[in-house]
């Protein structure tokens, strides 16, 4: 049981959340009652390679910014959650130096060394199926030949928030959700390079002195990555929950209580839980790529109408889940003449939401269940776009109370670890949704109809799409 005191101080802490996104990085103060009490964002923009110090500076720079503006929150700070994106690459030194540039979720360059990487790899392994261009194995087997000298002065691969961890507290460690990949494949690594994995939950280490001005040792949480942290945000950290984190790619999941293997499909032990889904490589960026070109995408937010017979693939650039090809490209089928802007916005937001359905009926089926409900959140989780997904999938939506839900999944796995209470019961505190949105019968039939249709159109342009790339 939780010790009534210890609960009593808690309640006027905060908890320092850090959020590493594709596109920004976010820094806040939360309270006991999950609500943000400062919070300072800066956006940048990522490649296939980056400076990781300069992820750290940035931290830095962010936390000096709050401890300034709001020094008292500042001061009941009692524990740090770092969550950050995932399928990276920070490569260090015996010191925590890094050895390179880290490698991105977006690098592809890897897919040339995958034919001659499964060629060695034994038949029966079972990570063999996993391999692919964003892999940990393929990218650094791509290392192997093109940066040699890094690579031998490495001892360490670790994941983004891995390496802001190891600036505040000194401990080189990752955790086993974030590494899954590459502890799945560590007996086929170059040399060893896998890191001391934790529970997500654990405490890493105190903040090392100096390390950020002004904060004295308070626990630092070994955490997940920003995925695993927005779920438990969303409160969809449990089983039979689906969520779509819906940014500048998107990744949805069914959680299950036993392991299942889906076409296409990642299965990672979430502790205790296993998430079977994983990230595409498209999202809201779909949008900002078609407003770019001078097409009126409104705000993302369409009015509930029936689906349309245009398709649009979003494999803009390349594919994750469910197909695993960087030579896949992007696609609009069925354009007419009387066919307006609205239309064709319309067309990708609904390409994005057959994409989920892909993904959570392969989830579904391997799985033996349907999803409870979908739980989305991130930039994409507008009331109309989410009618639009429960109508494509026949599923709930449930939209979040709060448009930050991976800085409040770091504030609800931090005040469980300090009050040693559960994270469902942290949940049911401090993630409850904003509103339930319900699939309309006869537009779901449609978009069964038009999801079908979208599945042949993948396949019949891939071949196309392979011959262009």
């Amino acid at each position: 049981m939780p010790d009534p005191a210890k609960t009593c101080i808690l309640a006027v802490t905060c908890i320092l959340a850090v959020d590493l996104g594709g596109s920004s990085l976010r820094v806040a103060l939360l309270g006991r009652d999950g609500a943000i009490r400062a919070l300072h964002s800066t956006r940048h923009s990522l490649g296939v390679e980056a400076d990781a110090e300069a992820w750290w500076d940035a931290f830095r720079t962010a936390a000096a910014a709050l401890r300034r503006e709001h020094p008292a929150a500042f001061g009941r700070i009692a524990a740090v959650a770092v969550s950050a994106f995932t399928r990276s690459l920070v490569l260090v030194d015996a010191e925590g130096r890094p050895t390179r540039p880290a490698l991105l979720f977006t690098d592809a360059r890897a897919a040339a060394a995958v034919p001659t990487l499964l060629d060695r790899l034994p038949e029966a392994h079972p990570e063999r199926p996993q391999v692919n261009a964003f892999h940990p194995l393929a990218r650094l087997a791509w290392l192997a030949e093109q940066d040699p000298a890094a690579l031998a002065r490495s001892v360490a691969v670790l994941e983004p928030k891995d390496f802001l961890n190891l600036r505040l507290t000194g401990r080189m460690a990752s955790d086993r959700v974030s590494s899954a990949r590459l502890a799945a494949s560590a007996d086929l690594l170059p040399k060893p390079l896998l890191p001391e994995l934790l529970r997500p939950t654990e405490i890493l280490g105190p903040v090392q002195p100096g390390a950020i001005e002004g904060l004295g040792p308070v626990p630092v949480l070994s955490m997940a990555n920003d995925t695993w942290a927005a779920v438990a945000g969303l409160g969809a950290l449990r089983g039979g929950h689906a969520y779509c984190i819906s940014g500048t790619t998107e990744v949805l999941g069914l959680l299950h209580h036993s392991p299942a293997t889906a076409p296409g499909l990642l299965t990672v032990d979430w502790d205790g839980l296993f998430q079977i889904g994983g990230p595409s490589q498209h999202g809201a960026d779909a949008l900002v790529w078609l407003a770019g070109l001078g097409i009126d995408v409104g705000r993302g937010d369409p009015p509930p109408q029936s689906p349309i017979p245009l398709l649009f693939l979003p494999t803009l650039a390349g594919e994750r889940v469910p197909h695993w090809d960087p030579d896949l490209r992007g696609a609009f089928l069925g354009l007419r003449r009387d066919h307006t802007a609205a239309d064709m916005a319309r067309a990708v937001m609904q390409g994005i939401a057959f994409n989920n359905r892909t993904v959570l009926d392969r989830a579904e089926a391997t799985a033996g269940r349907q999803a409870v409900a979908l739980h989305l959140g991130g930039g994409g989780a507008t009331p109309g776009w989410a009618q639009l997904r429960a109508d494509v999938l026949g599923r709930p939506v449930l939209l979040p109370a709060t448009p930050e839900p991976g800085l409040l999944g770091c504030a609800i796995v931090a005040f469980a670890a300090l009050e040693g209470t559960g994270l469902a019961a942290m949940q049911d505190q401090l993630a409850r949704p904003a509103a339930r949105i319900l699939p309309d019968a006869a537009r779901h039939a449609e978009a069964t109809r038009l999801h079908a249709i979208f599945q042949a159109a993948e396949a019949a342009v891939a071949p196309i799409s392979r011959a262009l790339a």
